[in-house]
């Protein structure tokens, strides 16, 4: 069962990436063209030849960036799939469509716009080059923070629900989780590289271009992964009739 779950989770992340790519290119490429602008011109204004290109710009915009996504959405789909099955009937009494409409808020939340809020998409040719190393390593880390806080606050939640109800303990659990996110992104280092002169404007709307992308991947998982989950959990035709949630899957089904 979790291999056929893992192949549902690898075909949505087919489709959630043709998805986010549409909308890259229609919102995010005209400001990643806007930034190589400002990069040529601050180039030749310093007297600089430009780099040649190694693959040209319609190539990235199009076979490269839909090469990417389709790569990324497939990985998250696999994550995403073992996820559900470890998380099913362990969460509470959730349908398919259910929890993966809640692991899908919950990631997208956790793994994407936690980290985005301390370290925010830059378009290119914005940056230090010498430094893509260390910020990618910030930026990880503060993913790897996230994961680690929002762990915890379940551990929380489920220690704390037997004695002061689901309903005190999820609200404490949220805000011992924002309390720590807060002091990890207080205590991180901030990095901005973006010159002066670079144009407020495209950085924001590359920034929500980028965020949109995201958006578009989880919320392909939580609303096809949670309808095809159902058709391998529930096999029959009376799907949606009531029954009896079945027993979580586990590695031996693989």
């Amino acid at each position: 069962m979790v291999r056929n779950l893992l192949i549902r989770g690898m075909l949505t992340g087919v489709l959630a990436g043709v998805l986010a790519w549409v909308f890259a290119w229609v919102f995010g490429e005209p400001e990643v063209r806007n930034a190589i602008a400002f990069e040529e011109h601050e180039s030749s204004a310093h007297g600089d030849h430009p780099e040649e290109e190694i693959v040209s710009r319609g190539v990235q915009s199009t076979i490269g960036m839909l090469t990417g996504v389709g790569v990324y959405g497939i990985a998250i789909g696999g994550l995403f799939a073992l996820v559900f099955a470890f998380a099913y009937g362990r969460i509470g009494p959730f349908k398919p469509r259910a929890t993966a409409g809640l692991l899908a808020l919950l990631g997208f939340v956790v793994v994407i716009v936690v980290p985005f809020l301390k370290y925010p998409a830059n378009p290119p040719a914005v940056g230090d080059p010498d430094t893509i190393g260390r910020r990618t390593t910030l930026y990880f880390g503060m993913v790897a923070l996230s994961v680690l806080f929002t762990a915890a606050a379940v551990l929380l939640a489920r220690h704390l629900a037997p004695r002061l109800g689901a309903w005190n303990a999820i609200p404490i659990a949220v805000a011992a989780f924002v309390a720590a996110v807060g002091l990890a992104m207080w205590a991180m280092p901030t990095v901005n590289e973006i010159p002066a002169e670079f144009s407020a404007p495209v950085v924001w709307r590359f920034r929500m271009a980028s965020l949109g992308m995201h958006a578009i991947i989880w919320t392909t998982f939580g609303l096809l992964f949670g309808l095809l989950a159902e058709r391998v959990l529930f096999p029959t035709t009376e799907v949606n009739q009531p029954t009896q949630i079945p027993a979580p899957p586990t590695p031996a089904g693989v």
